[in-house]
């Protein structure tokens, strides 16, 4: 037997506005609210247990003063990279430095927040 990822947990200052960009990003919906304020979002009609992990915005007031030890990559699932990095940029991401050359063949982007990720090219389907 072994385990899978079944949430991931983010401390944000602001959980509204980082559960509204992840849903646009990810398709998600609000699954639930917890009493501390946090937000918790996932696939529509899957949601905590199902094959893809939740995503927790957690209130936070603690600054972080370093770059976070863990990041998320996404993949666009309907359309190219290009379309996708415009469509990110529209939802409030923003290109984030982290010392890439520019020969990388994903985009490195900050959420509102700040925190990092990165979009990969358009997976090709195994056959």
């Amino acid at each position: 037997m072994a385990c899978r990822i079944s949430e991931l947990i983010l401390d944000c200052a602001d959980p509204e506005l980082l559960a509204g960009f992840w849903c646009e990003v990810l398709g998600y919906v609000e699954l639930g609210r917890e009493p501390d304020g946090g937000i918790e979002i996932g696939p529509p009609g899957t949601g905590f247990g199902g094959p893809q992990p939740t995503l927790i915005l957690s209130p936070a007031t603690d600054p972080r003063s370093a770059r976070l030890p863990l990041h998320l990559d996404v993949s666009p699932t309907d359309r190219d990279q290009d379309a996708e990095l415009a469509r990110l940029l529209a939802l409030g991401a923003r290109p984030a430095d982290v010392g890439q050359t520019g020969e990388e063949s994903w985009h490195v982007l900050a959420d509102p927040e700040g925190n990092v990720f990165c979009l990969l090219r358009t997976r090709i389907p195994a056959a």
